[in-house]
């Protein structure tokens, strides 16, 4: 059981520090197979996964395993199915599945299978059945995308095609545009409903060329009643894959059938993003997500804290939703790293233990320091440290440096002139100048807004 724990812990973490369709991809479905002083054995279910793992996440696994005190532990992956994995299929659908064998009506029927051809695809995992309309809180910030995908999933391919829905990391975007998806085939179990993220569907694109099955892969998609893209925003730069997207997107809005897209920025914003494409989606209808209120997340925590059958006063409630404001999946996050605790220690939740739990949260915090934040607003922003301090007055480095000078008061609550060396800049004035400005566009600027929200959520982790 102590394994178990600490690598569910492990990958609680690392759901924070990714994207969410490589957590999906890549994590959701490894498990600890063995714990000993000598070694870590992770179960992968796949050579890909086993690859991307050893090589490209390497770095990131030894760090989290760092902090929850397993240090200097070799750490081997195994290709492992579980024997028992078919009975898991409502809930955490098998993620091995072929092109060729996915049935319209979801996960339900993807089992461990390899295609022929060599395309194992085994990157695809389906709907997730436990997002539904009635497991997700409609609050202030989300209320109309709650309302167009109820719409859309009573007449898809009538009303509000395409749906682009953006917005911040972790806010339910994922969660609601699957809810379309499960409510389309409880409907209509007939219906063929498609959902993938766009990592997933390169991927696809890829093998089909490569194995020379353009035409399945065509077939697959743009057979969909539903299709439903996640993570649109990393198709930009890929110009084949743009094409392809554009060919079945005109197939399938030609043909009436509902496309649904999320992204984390709107169509304008997303670069080297084909024009074509751009119109497109902002032909239906585009809503903007934004983070949930006090009011909502306390809301999300009861139903979750229901789900679990776990007791929790509403005063820890309120501590919880009050420090962990910046997205759903960390509100979760705290959530079940409370119910850990109580259940290893054996405790109620109370206000003193929750308090108690997270203690170190508010000490974390007050130990950011000002390398810190031109860290990360630098590596946010794919620059150097040196571009961030140096003379360059170029726009791409101007407003990552405005940025960085606002986190400096904003989180440090440095002086003027502190804050305008620490940016190599002589004139405190400029400072000024540009956290006033930082803090005008705010109020207007969605994208500055997310922006600057996630640097706070990585300065945090």
């Amino acid at each position: 059981m102590e394994g178990e724990v600490l690598w569910q812990s492990v990958l609680g973490e690392i759901e924070l520090s990714v994207s969410r369709a490589s957590y999906v991809t890549w994590f959701k479905n490894t498990q600890l197979l063995r714990k000993s002083s000598e070694e870590l054995v992770v179960g992968v279910p796949n050579i890909f996964c086993k690859q991307q793992l050893e090589v490209k996440f390497k770095d990131l696994i030894e760090q989290t395993l760092a902090k929850k005190g397993v240090l200097d532990t070799p750490v081997s992956y195994k290709i492992h199915t579980p024997r028992k994995k078919a009975e898991k299929l409502t809930d955490e659908p098998d993620m091995q599945v072929s092109l060729d064998s996915v049935s319209p009506s979801g996960p339900q029927n993807t089992t461990a299978t390899s295609s022929s051809n060599g395309v194992s695809h085994s990157y695809r995992q389906g709907l997730n059945r436990r997002y539904t309309f009635d497991s997700f809180v409609a609050g202030s910030g989300n209320e109309l995308a709650y309302a167009a995908c109820q719409a859309i999933a009573e007449k898809p391919g009538q009303k509000y095609n395409p749906l682009f829905i953006y917005g911040g990391v972790g806010i339910g975007k994922t969660h609601l545009i699957q809810a379309v998806g499960n409510h389309v085939l409880a409907k209509n179990p007939e219906a063929k409903v498609v959902y993938v993220t766009i990592e997933q569907f390169v991927q696809e694109f890829t093998d089909s060329i490569r194995y020379k099955k353009a035409g399945a892969f065509a077939q697959h998609y743009r057979g969909a009643d539903v299709l439903i893209i996640d993570d649109i925003q990393f198709i930009a730069g890929k110009e084949k894959t743009q094409e392809e997207f554009f060919h079945t997107f005109n197939v399938l809005h030609q043909a009436n059938k509902q496309v649904i897209i999320s992204s984390d920025k709107p169509p304008h914003a997303i670069p080297t993003l084909e024009e074509r494409l751009r119109s497109r989606f902002q032909m239906g209808m585009s809503i903007d997500m934004q983070t949930p209120d006090l009011e909502t997340r306390i809301a999300i925590l009861k139903l979750k804290a229901d789900l679990q059958d776990f007791q929790i006063d509403e005063e820890s409630l309120s501590f919880l939703a009050d420090n962990f404001t910046t997205n759903i999946r960390e509100l979760e996050g705290a959530l079940n790293q409370l119910m850990a605790f109580c259940d290893m220690k054996n405790v109620d939740p109370s206000l003193d233990v929750t308090k108690a739990v997270f203690s170190k949260m508010n000490k974390r915090q007050k130990h950011i320091t000002p390398k810190q934040i031109v860290d990360k607003v630098a590596k946010y922003f794919s620059l150097k440290q040196e571009d961030l301090v140096g003379p360059k007055r170029d726009r791409d480095i101007v407003v990552p440096r405005q940025i960085s000078m606002y986190l400096l008061r904003s989180e440090l609550k440095m002086s003027y002139p502190r804050i305008a060396g620490e940016l190599g800049r002589k004139d405190h004035t400029t400072a000024i100048h540009s956290i006033q400005k930082i803090e005008k566009e705010l109020v207007v600027d969605l994208i500055l807004k997310q922006n600057i929200q996630e640097i706070k959520q990585l300065l945090n982790v």
